[in-house]
């Protein structure tokens, strides 16, 4: 199997499971971690027998190293994701793609210049419970598709992270930290968004850590965290989505799409698995699909596998960067809509391969 050497950037929580993607992607080969925080790198680097790196500059200018993953901060990722870039690296960042569509579109216009490929999280698009849903839309189990709704609904992370301020900075938020998923789960479902117009607010100016030897700590919240976003899709069809940090429970559902003949029930898009119901006409009441493959668990890196596996095959990978762009400006003019009180146009687009049947 043709394998890449992989350098990590940022060490924080969730690298555990880009460490040990390794274990299940044999094309991933880890090289080394290094963080804007240099022990936080040195500590994962001792856990996990791997190289450490003093600086992200100095992992950078490896060149043995053939991928970037960027897992820094959201505020560092139009950064690194272009000086890697520049060091004539791969690179697959954590989502989002940039806080700013201005600096995602430099990513994307370097990248080709450069003759690069850009990757974007999330990559539970390509599990098994976006896939089933995808299938079922494809074999028009449900008809013509209507229309979706899209709930993510929650009281933020500052209940469970030890340093959660980040997530309530410019270019976070519920729309940027965890919207991500829910759009490109309905961007595989029903294809390119061609305007939207939403409305935003922050609920609370200040929030109250909650876990951990911080508790009791409060900070700014400076970015909305409650967003109504209303967006009409190339296709005819009008989806919306609500994300929010500002509810404390709920019953929604975490994505449902309609159709002339039934619905599509999706599960919560920040994991890989089912179940995927759906009630179709013809049939008694619910039924469970079957699952299109066997990617239930946590498969983060199966997009950068994806990505390397596509590098060598000369295909277009799933986890694009164009993808991760129109994502990112649909969040963005969902914001500026609210400020406008009007629809914003948008102007990227993107269009998707199949899945294979294994990476």
């Amino acid at each position: 199997m043709n394998k890449m050497r992989v350098g990590i950037i940022g060490a924080g929580n969730i690298s555990d499971i880009y460490l040990a993607a390794p274990s299940k992607f044999k094309n991933i080969e880890l090289a080394g971690i290094a963080d804007l925080l240099s022990h936080k790198a040195k500590e994962k680097a001792d856990l996990f027998n791997i190289q450490f790196y003093e600086t992200p500059a100095a992992l950078m200018e490896d060149p043995s190293i053939e991928v970037i993953v960027n897992l820094t901060i959201p505020s560092a990722h139009a950064e690194i994701n272009l000086a890697a870039l520049d060091h004539g690296k791969h690179v697959y960042s954590e989502k989002p793609l940039a806080t700013r569509y201005e600096d995602g579109k430099k990513i994307i216009e370097k990248a080709k210049a450069l003759n690069l490929r850009v990757g974007v999280a999330p990559d539970t698009i390509l599990g098994a419970g976006v896939q089933t849903a995808l299938q079922l839309v494809n074999n028009d189990k449900i008809g013509k598709i209507v229309g979706a709704k899209a709930f993510m609904m929650g009281s933020g992370p500052e209940g469970w992270h030890p340093n959660p301020a980040f997530f309530y900075e410019t270019g976070a938020g519920p729309l940027f930290d965890m919207g991500p998923y829910y759009l490109s789960s309905l961007l595989v479902l029903l294809g390119p968004v061609d305007c939207v117009t939403g409305i935003a607010q922050t609920t609370y100016r200040e929030r109250t850590i909650k876990s951990l030897e911080r508790a009791g700590e409060t900070f700014p919240v400076t970015t909305p965290t409650h967003v109504e976003g209303l967006m009409h899709f190339k296709s005819n069809v009008t989806a919306s989505i609500t994300a929010t940090f500002d509810i404390h429970q709920s019953k929604l559902p975490f994505i449902e799409v309609y159709g002339s003949k039934g619905t599509i029930h999706v599960p919560d898009p920040n994991f890989f698995g089912g179940p995927v119901t759906y009630l179709a006409e013809g049939e008694d009441g619910w039924q469970d699909a079957e699952l299109v493959s066997d990617y239930i668990g946590n498969e983060r890196g199966l997009g950068l596998s994806d990505m390397i596996a596509s590098i060598y095959s000369n295909e277009q990978h799933y986890c694009h960067g164009e993808l991760g762009l129109h994502v990112l400006e649909v969040m963005e003019k969902l914001l500026e809509s609210s400020v406008e009180r009007t629809f914003k146009p948008i102007e990227t687009n993107f269009a998707m391969r199949n899945q294979r049947e294994k990476v």
